[in-house]
């Protein structure tokens, strides 16, 4: 009995696992099956997979041929395995040396001329092989550098089945037709939105100061003020002013976009994301879901970066109120009949809101035309406890005039904000090193409340008694305060920096 034998790497969410193919081929009459909890597309594989190998110049067996996926338990989706799949059976066959696959991972999806197609996934998979000892990894030639962004690890690419075989010491005959390139649908790669500056940005000078603080502690933010006074573009310019991304949190970033098929579109980069959805969107749209395992969702791409929620009362109540779990723990499990999905979720939310359904309930409101009770239902649809776990909530009054020519040479850039954020992120870093967190945003409160002077916490006490702040409001509002201190260089906040950071919590001076 001969066992062919290849290796690939599956995904439950982000969490990847090596799945081993054995083939079998057995006396019985023709049949090709692939067991071991396939999902509908990668059953498919059968007739992909038959094509390819008799396009490589490969006869195949007329008889009974079984490929079982190890460990049989785990569900298996998506059209990567092909590859793999072809390599076991033509290893069952004693068409190639699987000896030589050893600590190999092979991933590609085939087509039915033989071709080796590009397949979403391939860095995470490629630094879960490394992880696990694996030497080399063989992929499709248009994911080559997309795995070769992994170190210490062998990275080979192939275009035909038929270079396979060759590769692996087997005899193939066949055509090599155009490589298929790696692009957004059209055929044509697209280039990243580029982020604009905060100076193009008119006044709103307390409003970047405010942003600024939330992209120093990681605070959540929330902008409420009347349309066309620059909620939006003051969100969409948050990336320039946030520390750039390590490493570890680049490859984090490009391992979900890996997973998505749009890292080809951003590459690896030190930006950190932007998600800004539809306010039609629905739960599954910012959560992930699908039917099987669930694909990633909004707050998943937007992990270490801004998920930005523009006219946020309009969006469905279930769709804010998926938001609460993934706000305090920074991943979300999404289950599903076929098994439960992990991503992680750390980001910033930041939201934008209309003060009243037409959007003049500001000042003296003499141009709003909403009734009263409109008003209150919809700023409502916020629920108290998605806005309690915001820290940050500021009113963004109108513009009242602009000044014909440049900009003013005093008004401050992205590049200075960012000098400052990344300033007060190190300082942070460096006290919370022994607790393992990165930033204000992240401390308990049993920490916050041992840490912070007695002066600086009466004036919570005293929020508090008026019933300004929650409980969970006065620990936010703490965080802020020691955002505040770390910006201007301070070792810990003062009653001047918890009394900005309860202001910059309840939008009132």
């Amino acid at each position: 009995m001969r066992i062919g034998s290849a290796s690939s790497v599956g995904f439950l969410g982000l969490r990847a696992f090596t799945v081993h193919m054995q083939a079998f081929v057995s006396q019985g009459l023709p049949y090709f099956s692939i067991i071991g909890l396939p999902d509908a597309s990668l059953s498919e594989a059968r007739e992909r997979v038959k094509s390819a190998c008799q396009a490589a110049g490969f006869s195949w067996p007329q008889t009974r041929v079984t490929v079982n996926l190890s460990p049989a338990s785990m569900p298996k989706r998506g059209s990567s395995h092909d590859l793999a799949i072809a390599a076991s059976v033509l290893g069952a066959a004693g068409r190639i040396s699987t000896d030589l696959l050893a600590r190999t991972v092979v991933l590609g999806e085939v087509n039915l001329d033989g071709s080796v197609l590009p397949v979403p996934g391939v860095l995470p998979a490629a630094l879960h092989a490394k992880a696990r000892g694996m030497a080399r990894i063989i992929v499709p030639e248009a994911n080559v550098e997309e795995a070769g962004l992994v170190p210490d690890i062998a990275v080979t690419g192939v275009r035909h089945v038929g270079e396979l075989i060759e590769l692996l010491g087997g005899e193939a005959t066949y055509t090599l037709g155009e490589t298929q390139d790696v692009s957004d649908g059209d055929g044509q790669a697209v280039e990243a939105p580029a982020i604009g500056d905060m100076a193009e940005v008119i006044g709103q000078d307390d409003t970047k100061w405010a942003l600024q603080v939330a992209a120093a502690g990681g605070h959540h933010a929330l902008l409420v003020g009347p349309p066309g006074a620059g909620k939006t573009m003051l969100a969409s310019r948050i990336p320039g002013i946030m520390r750039p991304l390590g490493e570890a949190e680049q490859l984090e970033v490009a391992s979900v976009r890996s997973l998505c098929g749009t890292l080809p579109r951003f590459g690896i980069s030190d930006i950190p994301p932007y998600e800004a959805p539809h306010h039609s969107a629905s739960a599954a749209a910012l959560v992930g879901g699908g039917s099987g395992i669930a694909t990633p969702g909004a707050i998943t791409r937007a992990h270490h970066g801004i998920l930005f929620m523009d006219e946020a009362p309009e969006f469905a109540a279930r769709a804010l109120q998926t938001l609460r779990e993934p706000l305090e723990s920074g991943c979300i499990a999404l289950s599903r009949a076929k098994g439960t999905a992990w991503y992680p979720a750390r980001f910033q939310l930041v939201m934008a809101a209309n003060p009243c359904p037409c959007g003049y309930a500001y000042g003296d409101g003499e141009r709003c035309t909403c009734r009263e009770r409109d008003r209150i239902r919809y700023f409502s649809r916020l629920s108290g406890p998605i806005l309690d776990r915001i820290d940050i909530q500021v009113e963004v009054p109108p513009i009242s005039g602009i000044v014909a020519g440049d900009m003013p040479q005093c008004a401050k850039d992205s590049a200075a904000m960012r000098q400052e954020v990344a300033q007060a992120r190190d300082c942070a870093a460096e006290r919370f090193r022994a607790q393992g967190w990165s930033c204000n945003a992240q401390a308990d409160g049993a920490w916050l409340r041992a840490n912070t002077s007695r002066q600086a916490v009466e004036l919570v006490n005293r929020a508090l008694d008026s019933g300004r702040l929650s409980l969970r409001g006065a620990d936010r509002a703490m965080r802020l305060a020691w955002t505040l201190a770390d910006m201007r260089g301070g070792t810990s906040p003062d009653r001047q920096d918890m009394a900005q950071g309860i202001a910059l919590r309840t939008r009132m001076a």
